[in-house]
Formats: structure tokens, C-alpha cells, sequence
């Protein structure tokens, strides 16, 4: 072989693994310092509200709750529907933490049944700044929802459960 012919196999060998190092560099399972790597990041966004039933079927009077993901951990007391507005209080079964975070949903329905109307409790447990007690609500938050003005009788009432965070 003339020292063209070798410095050509060279020439190819190096060009060769050149590639197998630029190929394998791209496939490494280890991140390189410059590569942006993906982060997953929970999302504490809240979830849309699932749309209340357009019609039900229910006694006058009937405050009933809609089974969802935090029905199990709470009891519901002293429900009652007064015209437009339902009251009741929340407490949690499952431990004594207090409660942090509840949403309280409720939908409204005419003697037909028909939905006339939505509202909402809302609670949030923020201990004061000035180092003042804080104190827990484990006999249960006391809520009151009162549908938007309408001019159809409210006759029952569904609620729904859709944020409850406790410690």
C-alpha cells in the first residue's frame, strides 16, 4: 500500500469516528450542562368547575351533595334550604388538621326541577402576620351560598365539593 492509500484509511478511519462520537454524543442518557432538560412542574392551577346538571329530579326542599373526590373526607350538618340560599356546615372526618383551603359549590333548581341558578363559599385559613393565635375550625366551618337573582323559586339545591385542602 502506498502512504496515500494509508493516509486515506486514516483520513476515513477518523472521519468514522468522528461521526460514532457525534452520534453517541447525541444519544446519551446523561444531560450535558448546555442541553435545556425538561422539568415537570405539578400543577396547582385549579380544574374548570364541572357544569352543574341542566335539570334534576328532586323533592321541595332537597339539599342533596354530589358525590366527588372530597365527599368521603367530609360531613356535611344542618343543610337546609332557606328560598335562594342553602347553609350548612363542613367538617373534615378523615383527621383534626385544620382546614386550609374549601370550595363550596351549590346549584340552584326550580319546583320543575330546571337549574335557575349557581353560587359559591369560598374559605381560606391564613394565620395572621402580627403572631396573633390561630385558631383551628376542627367542629367544622359553617358556609351560606346564595343563588344569583332570578325570578324562578328555588326549590332544591345540589352542592359539590370541588377544593378542599387541609394540613
Amino acid at each position: 500500500m502506498s502512504m496515500n492509500g494509508v493516509a486515506g484509511v486514516r483520513a476515513t478511519l477518523i472521519a468514522g469516528l468522528l461521526v460514532v462520537v457525534a452520534f453517541g454524543a447525541g444519544c446519551s442518557t446523561v444531560p450535558s450542562e448546555s442541553a435545556p432538560s425538561a422539568v415537570v412542574t405539578p400543577s396547582f392551577a385549579p380544574k374548570p368547575a364541572v357544569a352543574p346538571a341542566a335539570s334534576i329530579t328532586a323533592a321541595p326542599g332537597e339539599v342533596r351533595v354530589e358525590p366527588g373526590p372530597f365527599t368521603d373526607r367530609i360531613q356535611l350538618t344542618g343543610t337546609r334550604l332557606d328560598g335562594s340560599t342553602v347553609r350548612g356546615r363542613v367538617a373534615i372526618t378523615t383527621d383534626v388538621s385544620d382546614v386550609l383551603a374549601l370550595e363550596v359549590r351549590a346549584a340552584f333548581y326550580d319546583a320543575a326541577g330546571r337549574l335557575v341558578g349557581t353560587g359559591h363559599f369560598e374559605h381560606a385559613d391564613e394565620e395572621t402576620m402580627g403572631g396573633g393565635t390561630h385558631i383551628p375550625h376542627n367542629d367544622g366551618i359553617d358556609f351560606t351560598i346564595t343563588s344569583a337573582p332570578t325570578d324562578a323559586p328555588v326549590s332544591a339545591a345540589v352542592l359539590s365539593i370541588p377544593v378542599l385542602v387541609n394540613e
